[in-house]
């Protein structure tokens, strides 16, 4: 149970987990398959949670360089944030935990993770790590292991907050505890680690030792 244990700090996937940025996502990368003969069905899919240039990677297309078509896609979607709503309570949760005890880690490059950040109302972090700041995006587990450092604590002591396969698995291997928000999806996932649709179902208290620990309300 999580409510039983006590953390350094959380760590926050953004889209699909603070943001809720879908619509606006699809709507750019439809637009950007129809363009390259790309089945947009088949593609969907696979375009959340992780970086835009991995997914471009695997795709191999010929012709296509994976690099500029990654900052393509990236200066659209930050062009591009009809829609880009917060997930419901995540305002007033973030606002109730200190600045040096959250992070965002996101697969989105900066630019635009900050974009949406901001149109759907919520604080930009203190520490932020980002698609441009790991070699390896998720699955791999670098961006949560630099997120906990650059927050002074151990990635073990940390709870992630993902909405994401690839963000979970990576969470899972950086060795911290996983909540999974569920408030944009729309099929119920098969997951092991305690879901949650609303940040509003949680307030934060601090134990004697100053540590994070959840409390439903």
């Amino acid at each position: 149970m999580l409510e039983q244990s006590t953390f350094a700090a959380f760590l926050f996937d953004m889209d699909g987990t603070l943001t809720n940025s879908i619509a606006a996502a699809e709507r750019v990368w439809t637009r950007w398959a129809l363009d390259k003969g790309v089945n947009v069905d088949e593609l969907l899919p696979t375009i959340h949670g992780v970086r835009c240039i991995d997914t471009l990677r695997r795709l191999n297309l010929p012709g296509v360089d994976p690099e500029r078509e990654a900052e393509l896609l990236a200066q659209a979607e930050t062009d591009d944030v009809e829609g880009v709503i917060s997930i419901e309570g995540a305002a007033a949760f973030l606002a109730s935990l200190p600045a040096e005890r959250w992070a965002v880690v996101t697969s989105a490059p900066r630019k635009l993770a900050e974009r949406r950040i901001l149109a759907a109302g919520l604080p930009l972090p203190k520490v932020m790590v980002a698609a441009e700041d790991v070699a390896h995006g998720k699955p791999a587990p670098d961006c949560f292991l630099l997120a906990a450092r650059r927050l002074g604590v151990n990635a073990e002591e940390c709870l992630v907050f993902e909405d994401a396969i690839a963000g979970i698995t990576a969470a899972e291997a950086a060795g911290a505890k996983v909540m999974v928000i569920t408030a944009a999806h729309s099929h119920a996932m098969d997951t092991a680690h305690p879901t949650l649709k609303s940040y509003d179902a949680y307030s934060i208290e601090f134990n004697d030792e100053g540590r994070l620990q959840l409390r439903a309300r």
